[in-house]
């Protein structure tokens, strides 16, 4: 057993008492009446970054929810380090389906049940783990920051804005995140892209009430047919985007980064089978891992219009809505492809029908090569953890702070996460696995050592 593994073995009891102290706090910033829970919360992330060597720890205003702010300088020359990470979670409905409760943590099986378990305060308390332990052994010789909000969850809106008010306080040389993923429990990987996102909301409006369709239909459009079939238009056959313009700034992927893709062990039944589908569908010419993180796509997220309740009701609608979004790749700008989707979408509008196209959020795609030095001190860390060389790979999901805080602060940032698929993020019965939970100190702890 080495040295850190006695620690943590030492420090468990208070350790997990400490991050339960978080978990208990139900910050669900999703929700207007947990607002004061925000508060709570990041006072309590104060007081745990002031107990692992902080210097300074405090609370900061925002447009929104709270930040957290702290740092520790060891050296005006050395490197800095600025870790992020978000003490907000994600609503726990439907409570039933939880098997235990989501804000009382439960250890069961040798893992946490709970919300945030994983996302993100059991992750982002490896950070402070692993920095409490560089401190306390004298072994850190990096300056470390750390910026904590609380709005991750509904879309980091007030968290550009503070970085670009706090600018020289947030001054780094690169910035270390545990928000992410790995392929597997015995397969590391790091995070080196991640896809950006557009959203719309299309409204197609027809006449001015609901019409009986015995006497109208056949006469008058229906907008929920001419809705659909707008959006038939937007992938062709062989799943390329239609949009004019839409794959002007799509970079190919490098040969040698498909062929690592290419590595990743997949197996595709096995994948359509955790789904329920007989086939898969994408883009030709690629296949399905670099469909689903390196390349763009389009998808219906809802649509609604006309009677949907129980029974039968022959009425031709007045009125069709969907919400529909794009994946986004690396160097797609994705205020460029909301205008370019708007302009398309109207474009196919019949004048039989009136359309609205209303853009609602969206975020840059981000990519870190390979080659970057704290990416290189990342690789090593999960090696020494884990025992295997960890793979690259680029994720399909976004996380649109990261792009900002390029375009901001002017710095990169490593993926170092260590969730799993099974964590159920975001669903009921979150979990993280101790194991992973000491590997993870130990990669950060390595990660330090070899930057």
């Amino acid at each position: 057993m080495n040295k850190l593994q006695s620690y943590l073995n030492e420090q468990r009891p208070q350790m997990l008492e400490e991050l339960f102290s978080l978990i208990r706090i139900p910050s669900i910033s999703a929700k207007p009446e947990h607002k004061p829970d925000m508060l709570r919360c990041a006072e309590r992330w104060v007081e745990l970054l002031k107990a692992a060597g902080a210097d300074e720890a405090i609370v900061m205003p925002s447009a929104g929810n709270p930040i957290v702010f702290g740092q520790k300088q060891v050296d005006p020359h050395a490197a800095t380090v600025l870790v992020y990470a978000h003490y907000d979670v994600m609503p726990a409905e439907p409570l039933e389906l939880w098997k235990s409760d989501p804000f009382e943590p439960e250890i069961r099986d040798g893992y946490i049940w709970a919300r945030g378990a994983d996302d993100d305060k059991g992750q982002s308390f490896i950070q402070v783990k692993a920095f409490e332990y560089l401190v306390k052994h004298h072994l850190l010789k990096h300056n470390v920051k750390f910026i904590f909000e609380g709005e991750e969850e509904i879309g980091s809106p007030s968290l550009e804005a503070f970085c670009l008010t706090h600018k020289e306080l947030l001054k780094a040389d690169v910035i270390l995140v545990s928000d992410t993923s790995m392929l597997g429990a015995n397969l590391p990987s790091l995070t080196t892209g991640l896809r950006g996102l557009a959203y719309w909301e299309i409204e197609v409006t027809g006449p001015n009430r609901d019409l009986h369709s015995g006497h109208f239909g056949g006469a008058v459009a229906n907008p929920i047919n001419v809705l659909c079939g707008i959006i038939d238009k937007v992938v062709d056959a062989d799943g390329r985007i239609t949009i004019p313009g839409f794959y002007d700034d799509v970079e190919e992927v490098p040969q040698a980064e498909r062929d690592m893709i290419a590595a990743i062990p997949f197996d595709e039944a096995a994948y359509k089978a955790a789904i329920g589908v007989k086939e898969l569908f994408g883009e030709k010419r690629y296949s399905t891992l670099e469909r689903n993180s390196c390349r763009p796509s389009f998808d219906v997220c809802g649509i609604w219009g006309g009677y949907t309740g129980e029974g039968s009701k022959t009425v031709l609608p007045s009125k069709a809505t969907a919400k529909v979004s794009c994946r986004l790749v690396p160097h797609q700008d994705h205020h460029k492809i909301s205008q370019l989707f708007a302009d398309y979408i109207l474009s196919m509008a019949p004048p039989t029908v009136q359309v609205k196209v209303t853009p609602m959020h969206g975020g840059q795609g981000y990519v870190c090569p390979i080659t970057h030095p704290a990416y290189q001190a990342a690789d090593k860390g999960f090696e020494k953890a884990f025992g295997k060389k960890p793979l690259a790979v680029r994720r399909g999901g976004s996380i649109p702070i990261i792009a900002t805080f390029e375009q901001v602060l002017g710095i990169k940032t490593i993926l170092m996460g260590f969730g799993l698929e099974a964590d159920a993020i975001h669903s009921p019965n979150e979990n993280f696995s101790l194991e992973i939970f000491d590997k993870g100190i130990e990669a950060v702890v390595e990660f330090y050592r070899n930057l």
